[in-house]
Order: structure tokens, then C-alpha cells, then sequence
């Protein structure tokens, strides 16, 4: 079954590596890019003052019997929403291998598959896979996102199979206790909703940025994607979601589960400082979303603010610091 997740794992890699050159096929040559939109200009758009007279057809040109002066117009084909459709499918198959990846490495573990860094990564990310998908349904028209999260997806789950890994094994006697379910899965859901919240967060400035009238790179990103407004709103929406289960699995089941194994509620271990540091910084966000004073811009900066305190909870913490969460790569929060 270890052989098998590994196996799967790679898989998994490898769909949302195929899904994102899909996405990416239909972010550059769909009929909203500039290759499509040149290919399908209406023939309207060439009459008017100052276009070449031999630029119009004249209905008389052709004969009365002429079929294809009663032919219905053909309708290009939208490359663009064929790519995005293999893109969306390959997504849903890497969910799927996703989810075998880590049904089979608990099964070899015999219990849930939460017990370190590697597997705490993997959690995350397949959190984030299915709230993409669930997103999808929702608002079809932030397709374009696929490209992001797909890229966001390719880079965590390679960095947990190459920095990462850890061999199948049995929980330390700390993680023994009913808090384990509790506390890590809440922070698991809650850190792969925030992890999709992130890219909307970036496109938002992104495309803010291309709004305003900024040519450079990375502006240029945001000519083909949602408008600015349907993207903050996304991105305080999944925030919105994701700061309470934060708040109860950073903030009372961590808490209450220390106290149970360690005899104490905080003891200033450096997973729980940066936890309460990105527990701040989110907050910060929505008190900042919701003040009319402040720019939504500033307050998007915040919340990326927040997944990069994540970030480093996630991986500087386990990698460069020693602690009571330091036991088997710790993925717990």
C-alpha cells in the first residue's frame, strides 16, 4: 500500500501538471485571447468611416441561387472552452488520484494520514483541489484561475515529495488522542481553503494593476481573467469560510489538546507562535475588508500577508526550528 501511494502520488503530480498546460492552452488560445479574438472579428467590425470600400461585401455580388447567400454564418470553433473542458476533466481525475494517494497511505499507516509534514501537505492540497472543484460548479466563469491553482497544486505537492517525504510509520505517543481528528483535520480544511484563497487574492492585484493601465509583467497576467471585483469578492468569501475553523482548531482545540498532553494551554513553541501569527494577520484582513476606509487592495495584501505566515508555519517552522511539534516532521498545527 506505501509502494501504491508513492505510486499514485506521482500520478497525481502528473494530472495537475497535465491540467495546468491545459488550462494554460485555454488562457492563451481561446477566442478571448488575442489570437482568437483576431481570428473570429466580425465582418461589422470593418464597416464604418474610413474602412476600405472593399472591405464590405455587397449583397448583390452574389447570385440570387447561390446557396451561401442563405447559409447561416458558421460559428468558430471556441478552442478556448475545448481546452478548459480536458482541463477541468484532467482536474477531476487528479482529485481522484489525489484521494487514492491518500486513502492508501493511511491504509499502509493503519490510521489517518495526518501524522507528518509530508502527509499534512498532501492533506492540504487535496482540501484545496476539491474546494477548486466545488468553486468551479459555483462560478464557472473564474475558469481561468485553473491555470494558478493548478501551478500552486504542481509546486506544493512536488515540494512535499521532494523535501518532505517520510516513510510510512506509526504515530508518536503524543498523537495518540482523540484530539488529533479534531484539531488536525480543522486546521487541514482550513489551510486548504485559505491556500485557494491565496491565488484569487493575487489575481485581484494582478488584475487591478492591468485596470490601472500597467503594461510589465505581471499585469499582463490579468488581461484574460475575471474582473477585479468578481475576484475580491471570491477571495473574502473563501477567507470568510476559512478564518473560523482557523480560529477553533489554532485557537481552542490546539490549545485544549496541549494542555491535555504537555499540562499546559501555551508554552511559546514556534509552531504555536507563527499559528497565532497567521491567526492575527487574517484577522487583521477582515477587519480591514470590512472598514469603508481602507483600500480593498490594501486589504487583499494582508491576506497574502497571512498565507505567507502560513507558509512558514508549514515549512520554515518544521525545517529550521526545534520544538514539541517537531516529532515526525510535524504536521500538525
Amino acid at each position: 500500500m506505501a509502494e501504491l501511494s508513492n505510486q499514485l502520488m506521482a500520478l497525481t503530480v502528473l494530472a495537475y501538471l497535465a491540467a495546468m498546460v491545459s488550462y494554460a492552452a485555454e488562457y492563451a488560445f481561446g477566442n478571448r485571447s488575442r489570437v482568437g479574438r483576431a481570428a473570429v472579428r466580425p465582418a461589422r467590425q470593418l464597416v464604418g468611416a474610413g474602412a476600405p470600400t472593399d472591405a464590405v461585401e455587397v449583397p448583390g455580388d452574389l447570385p440570387p441561387s447561390d446557396p451561401a447567400s442563405s447559409a447561416p454564418p458558421r460559428t468558430p470553433l471556441d478552442r478556448g472552452a475545448l481546452f478548459g473542458k480536458v482541463a477541468v476533466g484532467v482536474n477531476a481525475l487528479g482529485v481522484l488520484l489525489h484521494l487514492g494517494t491518500l486513502v492508501t497511505r493511511g491504509l499502509a499507516a493503519g490510521r489517518m494520514p495526518w501524522g507528518n509534514m509530508y502527509e499534512f501537505i498532501l492533506s492540504v492540497t487535496f482540501v484545496g483541489s476539491v474546494a477548486w472543484m466545488v468553486v468551479l460548479t459555483r462560478r464557472p466563469g473564474v475558469r481561468h484561475l485553473g491555470l494558478f491553482v493548478a501551478l500552486c497544486l504542481v509546486v506544493l505537492n512536488g515540494a512535499a515529495a521532494l523535501v518532505a517525504y517520510t516513510p510510512v510509520g506509526p504515530l508518536v505517543p503524543a498523537l495518540h488522542s482523540y484530539w488529533f481528528l479534531i484539531h488536525v483535520s480543522t486546521i487541514i480544511i482550513a489551510s486548504g481553503i485559505l491556500l485557494l484563497g491565496a491565488v484569487p487574492a493575487t489575481m485581484f492585484l494582478i488584475r487591478s494593476g492591468y485596470d490601472q493601465g500597467k503594461r510589465r509583467f505581471p499585469y499582463t497576467l490579468g488581461k484574460r481573467v475575471s474582473a477585479a471585483e468578481t475576484l475580491e469578492r471570491l477571495t473574502f468569501r473563501l477567507h470568510a469560510f476559512a478564518f473560523p475553523l482557523f480560529t477553533f482548531g489554532a485557537l481552542i482545540a490546539g490549545p485544549l489538546w496541549a494542555e491535555a498532553s504537555w499540562g499546559r494551554y501555551w508554552g511559546w513553541d514556534p509552531k504555536e507562535v507563527w499559528a497565532f501569527i497567521s491567526w492575527v494577520v487574517y484577522a487583521c484582513y477582515l477587519h480591514a475588508r470590512a472598514t469603508p476606509s481602507v483600500k480593498r487592495t490594501t486589504a487583499t495584501w494582508i491576506a497574502l500577508l497571512g498565507f505567507a505566515t502560513m507558509l512558514m508555519n508549514l515549512f520554515g517552522v518544521n525545517l529550521f526550528f526545534t520544538g514539541l511539534h517537531s516529532y515526525a516532521n510535524a504536521g500538525g498545527m
